[in-house]
């Protein structure tokens, strides 16, 4: 009985501490993150993108500390942990890992923007630059109404899984070469197509015969997978 009752408080212990962690920071939609940041006199708004991200267009305000960059904790522990810190990345995914360091590090209020700067771009659609418009819708459609299979691959410099799928890719483009159009669309450099399409996640691949979309998926492709859509 005693050892019963040992293995339930160990297990409560557990469960208690996941759900701790679990709630290590709040993640918001756009419009709840702007509302608490502009009622918060000492927020602290933190931008984890890459420099080039940032410089093509970020929220007022914001500190850029790259994620990625390799001084992140050496950079963010100059921030004030009794202050509330607001942070977001482009779809999302840097920010949350972000936020759960800074929540091991001893930040006590930490909000993260779910959703990134892509949703928030697609929810000020006049806060984004004019040069970082990139490919016009109509180009777009230009682009994907051919008598050939058309393959368009949404990507981003920073997103791991497109990493992985550039070189086969790129392999592909030249073996499919007359057979089928196979284009990669940097997302960064044409958030207003992106955002305009409706996407909010990277990859994005799309198939397209006859100018019509036949085949759509969101997150990592196989080389085998994109093959068997296009044989």
């Amino acid at each position: 009985m005693k050892s019963l009752k040992i293995i339930a408080l160990v297990s409560l212990t557990i469960l208690f501490s996941n759900c701790s962690k679990s709630q290590s920071f709040k993640s918001l939609p756009v419009a709840d993150f702007e509302n608490i940041l502009k009622t918060t006199a000492t927020a602290q708004l933190v931008d984890v993108r890459t420099s080039e991200e940032y410089a093509s267009g970020a929220l007022t305000n914001s500190k850029n500390i790259d994620w990625n960059g390799g001084n992140f904790e050496t950079e963010v522990s100059k921030l004030d942990k009794s202050k509330p810190i607001f942070v977001y990345c482009l779809a999302g995914g840097r920010s949350k890992k972000a936020a759960a360091k800074l929540s091991e590090m001893g930040f006590k209020t930490i909000y993260e923007m779910d959703g990134g700067y892509m949703k928030w771009s697609a929810a000020h659609p006049s806060g984004t630059k004019t040069e970082d418009k990139g490919m016009s819708k109509s180009d777009y459609e230009k682009l994907i109404a051919s008598d050939k299979v058309v393959v368009i691959n949404f990507f981003a410099e920073w997103c791991g899984p497109c990493k992985k799928m550039g070189p086969y890719i790129s392999k592909m483009t030249k073996e499919y070469n007359g057979k089928a159009k196979i284009v990669r669309v940097d997302a960064d450099k044409n958030k207003t197509l992106f955002n305009g399409l409706g996407y909010q996640e990277l990859p994005v691949v799309i198939v397209f015969k006859n100018g019509k979309e036949v085949w759509k998926k969101n997150g990592f492709v196989s080389e085998a997978e994109l093959k068997a859509q296009l044989n």
